[in-house]
């Protein structure tokens, strides 16, 4: 694979449009046309700040290579774009009541959103004792996934609560819910170790002092 193509398929893996990452660089959008186009190369300056933006070494950008487009796209771990997505992704799907697609398995409750070539799915099985699976694709390749298992204890659990809880994602914390998120009598507590590369939580909801609902996942980078 030769740079222009690397260029290309690293810059929208990473979420930049051609004008975005030309305001980075401190380039015309056009510089940055004419260099996935093979029309000219940018100067050893700008190839060591790509090589910044993009997680890769200089020599990786200018050798020719026959990696493949996956390698391409799993070579640097998620940034502030990526986690944006993976927020608004969840905030407008299941925790925001957003309309479910098309069953991928018998009786499975699926849920898409995608901002250009960034796509989202979450898939889960069951209700009250359900397991569910969501994932993360660039350009069709996957490049992150989460499982799920939980299950609803007592009949004073709330869905409408749970679903403002997973609303209230965090940037800094984009699993599940917020560390701590309260409205009256719920209250929903959720803990992670580790990061967005590789990570395992629980999530529990108490009405009152009783423990309602519970729920385990884990995850990570996908390569």
């Amino acid at each position: 694979m030769i740079f222009p193509e690397k260029m290309q398929l690293l810059r929208k893996s990473k979420g930049y449009t051609q004008e975005s990452l030309a305001e980075v660089l401190n380039v015309s959008r056009q510089a940055i046309a004419k260099w996935e186009a093979a029309q000219g190369y940018p100067d050893i300056s700008n190839l060591i700040k790509l090589s910044e933006v993009f997680c890769v070494t200089v020599d990786f950008l200018v050798k020719d290579t026959d990696c493949q487009k996956s390698e391409l796209v799993q070579c640097c771990s998620f940034d502030k774009s990526f986690l944006e997505f993976l927020v608004k992704a969840k905030q407008k799907t299941y925790a925001g009541k957003g309309a479910e697609a098309e069953s991928s398995r018998p009786l499975s409750h699926d849920l898409k959103y995608q901002e250009g070539n960034l796509l989202y799915i979450d898939t889960y099985l069951g209700g009250e004792c359900f397991s569910g699976e969501e994932g993360v694709w660039i350009s069709d390749v996957p490049v992150y996934a989460m499982n799920y298992s939980g299950r609803v204890l007592k009949n004073s659990f709330i869905g409408d609560f749970l679903k403002a809880a997973l609303h209230d994602v965090p940037l800094e914390m984009p699993f599940r819910g917020p560390s701590v998120f309260q409205d009256g009598n719920n209250l929903y507590k959720c803990s992670v170790t580790g990061d967005v590369d590789w990570f395992q939580g629980y999530e529990e909801i108490y009405f009152g002092a009783e423990k309602v609902y519970e729920c385990f996942f884990h995850g990570g980078k996908v390569k």
